[in-house]
């Protein structure tokens, strides 16, 4: 196990961690030093499957319900990546994990045979990016020698709990998203340690509702909220989009994404075309898999980064991404009494160290 977290140099100290409201600047860069993917026999099937650790043959995994199988594929994504990273549960002082179900069962459910302290969060699909972003403020400020992050979704289980069980057959419209089956983990570890990809920033979003109330659109809804962390991410950054190789969002989807295009250029003079990627897009081929809008679910971000991604800035290929998450925090109990969609969007900045 890696030393403490070292204090900041003599010129660090006085630097300022947060810049503007809501954006927390890390004076040592934690490190992602270890990833795991797993995701469903249909994503193992898109453009990210040769960069997922373990594809399931089919969507129970020898258990008897799909929320059983979403909890044993976190338990593997995170035990996994734990030991990836050359440390025993021991090692890790605190677990952040989040998912879709009521509860959060599927985390707490993964947890119980981890001997890792658990803290569960919960804001939808930006629950990856805020757990990350949590982690690294865990971290930096000397609170985690080391912290593992992970997230699930899984398609039947969001489905019947959110929308109709699936036996149903329901006709989705053109605006729905397939809600990915996945979990992804990191482990995330003091600034002087070795990874190919580190946080150096976080900007931390305001809950936003337009007043939508569609649940199978739920990419359009959380445009704003995408829009105004996107924006103030980079005004309080005095950062531009072209420091960017990417701006990744989880998860608008195709239609959302191309409604985020727009907004941003329309409305604030900022081009994303050709510089942006939805996860929940990027999980499939839409020329091939009928998932209409998209991907969504946190497993779409989680295995983005852990798969995907930690392995790409490994080899090289990418170097600076803008990791957006965003969450539509809405419940079958609200839609139901009639209330909007509100959302939220939180965003990590992921770098290959040295990057300038």
């Amino acid at each position: 196990m890696s030393t403490p977290v070292q204090a900041p140099e003599a010129g660090q100290a006085t630097a300022p961690r947060r810049l503007g409201r809501g954006t927390l600047r890390f004076l040592l860069p934690p490190k992602v030093i270890a990833g795991f993917a797993v995701v469903g026999p249909m994503e193992g099937k898109g453009p990210m499957a040769g960069y997922m650790d373990t594809t399931l043959e089919d969507t129970y995994y020898g258990e008897r319900c799909w929320e059983r199988t979403e909890s044993k594929m976190l338990k593997e994504a995170v035990q996994q990546a734990i030991a990836r990273a050359g440390l025993s549960e021991q090692d890790v002082d605190v677990a952040l994990t989040t998912d879709l179900l009521n509860q959060c069962v599927g985390s707490s459910f993964a947890m119980r045979s981890v001997q890792v302290p658990h803290v569960g969060i919960f804001c939808a699909c930006a629950g990856f990016a805020s757990g990350l972003a949590l982690a690294a403020s865990l971290v930096d400020g000397g609170f985690a020698r080391a912290a593992v992050v992970g997230a699930s979704s899984h398609h039947d289980a969001a489905e019947r709990q959110y929308r109709f069980p699936t036996e149903l057959g329901i006709q989705r419209p053109p605006t729905a998203q397939w809600t990915v089956t996945g979990a992804g983990a990191v482990v995330v570890t003091g600034g002087d340690a070795a990874g190919p990809m580190q946080i150096t920033h976080a900007t931390l979003g305001q809950v936003r509702d337009m007043g939508l109330k569609d649940p199978y659109d739920m990419g359009s809804a959380m445009v704003p909220a995408a829009a105004e962390t996107l924006v103030r991410h980079l005004q309080e950054t005095g950062r531009r989009v072209e420091d960017y190789d990417w701006v990744l969002t989880g998860d608008l989807g195709r239609v959302g994404s191309r409604i985020l295009i727009d907004w941003l250029k329309e409305r604030h003079g900022i081009d994303i075309d050709g510089r942006h990627s939805d996860c929940g897009a990027m999980m499939y081929d839409a020329s091939e898999q009928d998932v209409h809008a998209g991907g969504s679910g946190l497993g779409a971000s989680a295995c983005v980064v852990s798969g995907y991604l930690f392995k790409a800035m490994g080899r090289g290929l990418v170097n600076r991404v803008l990791l957006i998450g965003t969450g539509s925090l809405h419940s079958p109990t609200t839609h139901f009494q009639g209330e909007s969609i509100p959302v939220v969007a939180h965003a990590v900045c992921l770098e290959r160290p040295g990057t300038r």
